[in-house]
């Protein structure tokens, strides 16, 4: 056995810490996973030398596409826990606060102001400008509304 034969599951583990690399460059958390699967395979060749390349390529996708399913199926059931779960949902973090009509609300639907923007609203009834409302729901770009 020469140096050339012993040397071939580091192929691997360099593809290994290339995909961790582009990890850090493009996060998504699928490098990640493809780097964890190459550096198996590594480790696999280190054990087993005479593992031909289509084992290798067998394994490396198989390990891959389990990892980046179990990962994804995983955070799926254990959803990541924030302080800001509205951050990126901005009508809903108008859901129970009070605003003053800026436009009447007719057959149902009118305009509030908020902060520096204007919303479409919908209520169930009719409410003069002026009238206090209270954001119950969001549904698209519209507020639910309910006197207040």
């Amino acid at each position: 056995m020469n140096f050339l034969e012993l040397a071939e599951f580091w192929h691997w583990w360099i593809a290994a810490v290339v995909f961790m690399i582009i990890e850090v460059f493009l996060p998504g958390a699928i490098f990640i996973w493809l780097g964890i699967a190459a550096g198996v395979v590594g480790l696999i060749l280190l054990i087993f030398p005479e593992t031909v390349w289509e084992i290798q390529f067998l394994v490396w996708s198989v390990l891959s596409v389990g990892a980046v399913v179990g990962w994804r199926f995983y955070l799926r059931r254990h959803p990541t826990e924030t302080d800001l779960p509205t951050l990126n949902r901005r009508g809903e973090q108008y859901v129970g606060r009070h605003f003053t009509l800026e436009e009447a609300v007719v057959n149902g639907q009118g305009k509030i102001r908020v902060d520096d923007s204007t919303w479409k609203i919908e209520g169930p009834e009719d409410l003069p400008v002026g009238s206090k409302v209270q954001v119950i729901a969001v549904e698209g770009t519209v507020l639910k509304v309910e006197s207040a």
